[in-house]
């Protein structure tokens, strides 16, 4: 028997050989149960060349894939040293404010009440006045 032979399920049927679309045959070996497989070595450089180009693209599109990741990570890094930097900011902001506050003290708070009554009081007078 052939080297490239290979063992199949039995052959039944026409004893003519069948021939794929793929570039490969069988042919029933006589008085036995096996076939005997042929293959096309043109078509099976066709197809290794199909599997190379497409092997190619896929590299190419995981190198794409990789340069996309290393910006985006980049990117990221860059947006997260930003809010670091404006969270430090924000919080030295509070630290004067809280200090200017400390320094002058609470009187704006009186004020600001003092200045509510005075608003409320002239609002009822002009309001009991315009009734009468």
């Amino acid at each position: 028997m052939a080297s490239n032979s290979h063992r199949a399920a039995p052959f039944y049927g026409v004893a003519a050989p069948f021939r794929s679309r793929d570039g490969l045959s069988t042919r029933a070996v006589s008085g036995t149960d096996e076939i005997q497989l042929r293959i096309d070595p043109f078509d099976l450089e066709d197809e290794i060349t199909g599997l190379h180009t497409q092997v190619r693209r896929l590299k190419h599109v995981a190198s794409e894939i990789g340069t996309e990741v290393k910006y985006q990570k980049d990117f990221l890094e860059q947006v997260q040293m930003g809010i670091m930097k404006a969270q430090v900011g924000v919080k030295n902001n509070m630290r004067r404010l809280n200090k200017a506050v400390i320094k002058s003290g609470s009187n704006h708070i009186l004020h600001i009440v003092t200045f509510g009554l005075v608003l409320f009081l002239i609002v009822y007078l002009w309001s009991t006045i315009s009734r009468k």
